[in-house]
């Protein structure tokens, strides 16, 4: 009888706790909520900005003089000019969602845009490859889970906390 009761309580818990995000109807636990983004969409994110913009959530960073790249964690790549480091000058960003890593090989930037690889050329300024459902989605820092009963087009880009 004991078992019954456990199993009516999750049950009950897990309900009580189903929210809809969009059109994606969620199942979640945790301190943080996942932010989608729509196949399509996410094919078309990546792209390059100039100027500056500020840098709140700092990740990895990459050096290949004379520049600097800062990842944006689940935002993009900051580019850095630092020929002159007492006076460094941010010449732009990557806009990539889902961004969490980066490497490089001469003038191409590969980069992860949520659950693909993009090669990103630095001189042309725009993707030139893209390898779709190369990583698993971003996993939420408290290593919490959600399970969607919604559409499969809808990926995982970033995840917020909770309020």
């Amino acid at each position: 009888m004991k078992n019954v009761f456990s199993i009516l309580g999750v049950l009950l818990f897990a309900l009580v706790n189903t929210s809809t995000t969009g059109d994606v109807n969620m199942f979640q636990w945790g301190a943080y909520k996942p932010v989608f983004m729509k196949r399509a969409d996410l094919e078309q994110s990546v792209s390059f900005r100039e100027g500056k913009r500020a840098l709140t959530n700092p990740g990895k960073i990459y050096c290949k003089p004379p520049y600097i790249y800062i990842n944006e964690r689940y935002k993009g790549i900051h580019i850095i000019n630092n020929t002159d480091p007492a006076h460094p000058v941010a010449e732009g960003f990557i806009v990539a969602p889902g961004c969490m890593d980066m490497a490089m090989k001469d003038q191409i930037l590969y980069l992860d845009n949520a659950v693909d690889l993009v090669a990103f050329d630095l001189v042309a300024r725009k993707v030139s490859h893209r390898v779709k459902n190369v990583f698993p989605e971003p996993l939420a820092p408290d290593n919490s889970y959600y399970y969607s009963t919604g559409e499969d087009d809808m990926i995982v880009v970033e995840w917020k906390k909770n309020q």
